[in-house]
């Protein structure tokens, strides 16, 4: 893990989830009220912090865990 990209060792399994649910970001995006691009850093492990308000939003509008959405590597 040399990669400052993947310091933090932690993925988050958005795609996975949205895809089980049939969901789109656009809709996710819609629901929670955060913008397309900060979910796509989300999605894509670019994301240095989250909110707790927006890790609450996502799983409430996923019906998931956060255990379910961020997951350590």
């Amino acid at each position: 893990m040399g990669d400052d990209d993947d310091a933090s060792g932690v993925h988050c399994r958005l795609d996975e989830l949205l895809a089980e649910r049939g969901m789109t970001l656009t809709k996710l995006s819609e629901i929670v009220g955060v913008s397309i691009v900060n979910l796509s850093v989300l999605k894509n492990d670019r994301a240095r912090a989250i909110r707790f308000s927006t890790l609450s939003a996502i799983c409430s509008a996923l019906d998931c865990e956060i255990g379910d959405l961020l997951v350590r590597e």
